[in-house]
């Protein structure tokens, strides 16, 4: 097989044998197809899936491979679109491209004639550079290209952007986006979740550490601040950070120097900061859990991205471009989704968000033998997503506010005798307890 970069393909005919045999052909030279036997049905795909070139045929019972180009045009300008015709004539030829049509081939079409124009097409049609970092965003929700326009303007400056949504919506995404959209996509972009670690080895990361900082430290280490020089360091989940590392980081921000542990050395520092947390950050200040100077130093641009609730349109789009990533690594032979099933989908409510969607399709793809996905699987997957388990940090917050409870409880609500049992200090305790708007008196006889 011909190695190629990937692209997907709609190859359009109303002759099902021939269909079937020029996929075959062009999916043993590398690309991924998709089939449809009429004009309409190939319009229905192109609203539903991610297509980068259309092969039709020209001659079609329902819509000609011109009237069908001219439609394309009409809801995808720029798609290129490739004629195939056995009536093959130069007035034909003439009509297409004048109007547009990247290739007019006549049948019987010569493989290697139609390989070079598909690659030529795709090569002509290729997003540039400033279009690029969009692809990675499936979407066609209004909210979603709203959001996509700000991160495209704020990406070409220095500024700090900090990104809100609920877990699971893309945060990190979008971040990726922002950096490869900037002057700085040539350089690294590194990422870290800071509520996933404890502080000691949180600061360890971001900042390094010298040899003998702490135990185990037995050589020097370059931090993520180093590490992500010239480029983006995306600090996710950042109202979870620790307040006492908070400070560190401000420091770091102010003066663009960063100290690793153990050392006496600053380090200049160039790099562009994202955050990101799905906290809502003024409650946090207001109850001394986040730094309000912090919070203005990171919070230069915001970003909310919706969670996919607030986008249904996006659902058979992100859908259709998942099943599509899971099928071609486990089971090529997976093509769909019954309309039932795509209704299942779209009538979901989606509390997890995109990863919820990407958990559900792989549970499907893994268990069906079938080539379309059917309602009862996306049924039976869903119910398992309800039972699934948490992140590491909602269930580490889960843990916190059971064990806070529970000392309460013991403890008849004395927050002195909680916190010394707890081995916090009252301060502490108190923030523990505002963090989880828990109330000791609730608990005192």
């Amino acid at each position: 097989m011909t190695s190629r970069k990937p692209a997907h393909l709609l190859l359009v005919d109303d002759d099902p044998g021939l269909l079937k045999l020029l996929g075959m052909r062009l999916v043993s030279e590398g690309y991924s197809v998709t089939t449809a036997e009429s004009g309409p049905e190939a319009l229905r795909v192109l609203g539903r899936d991610k297509v980068d070139l259309v092969v039709s045929d020209l001659r079609m019972d329902e819509m000609d491979g011109l009237q069908l180009f001219a439609e394309i045009q009409k809801v995808q300008p720029g798609m290129p679109v490739i004629i195939l015709t056995a009536h093959g004539s130069i007035p034909d030829a003439v009509a297409a491209t004048q109007q547009g049509v990247f290739s007019f081939l006549t049948k019987p079409v010569d493989k290697d004639a139609l390989y070079k124009a598909i690659d030529d097409a795709l090569e002509h049609s290729a997003p540039t550079t400033d279009e690029r970092w969009r692809q990675a965003i499936v979407t066609r929700s209004p909210l979603m290209q709203r959001l996509l326009e700000q991160a495209g303007m704020v990406a070409q400056s220095d500024v700090s952007v900090l990104i809100n949504g609920q877990s699971g919506t893309g945060k990190e995404i979008v971040a990726q986006a922002i950096h490869n959209a900037s002057p700085r996509h040539a350089k690294p972009f590194v990422a870290i979740n800071c509520g996933a670690l404890p502080e000691q080895l949180l600061e360890s990361e971001l900042f390094g550490h010298a040899r003998g900082a702490f135990t185990g430290a037995v050589s020097n280490r370059e931090g993520l601040f180093q590490a992500a020089e010239g480029g983006t360091l995306f600090l996710d989940e950042i109202g979870d950070m620790p307040v006492a590392l908070q400070v560190k980081l401000l420091r770091v921000l102010q003066e663009r120097k960063v100290r690793p542990l153990g050392s006496n050395r600053d380090i200049d520092i160039d790099v562009r900061i994202v955050s990101a947390t799905h906290r809502d950050l003024p409650k946090a200040m207001a109850r001394g859990e986040f730094r309000e100077d912090l919070f203005y130093r990171l919070n230069v641009v915001n970003l909310k991205i919706p969670p996919l609730a607030d986008r249904t349109e996006d659902i058979p789009l992100l859908a259709n471009h998942l099943l599509r990533q899971s099928a071609d690594r486990h089971k090529p032979f997976v093509r769909a989704f019954s309309t039932d099933a795509m209704k299942r989908l779209m009538a979901a409510k989606w509390p997890g968000n995109v990863r919820q969607l990407v958990n559900v399709i792989e549970q499907c793809v893994a268990l069906t033998s079938s080539p379309v996905i059917s309602d009862a699987l996306v049924e039976q997957a869903l119910e398992g997503e309800n039972t699934a388990l948490p992140t590491f940090v909602e269930a580490r917050n889960q843990f916190e506010l059971n064990y806070l409870r529970k000392l309460l409880q013991i403890t008849k609500g004395n927050v002195t005798h909680a916190a010394r049992m707890a081995g916090r200090n009252r301060t502490e305790f108190y923030k523990l307890l505002s963090r989880h708007e828990l109330d000791a008196n609730d608990f005192k006889e």
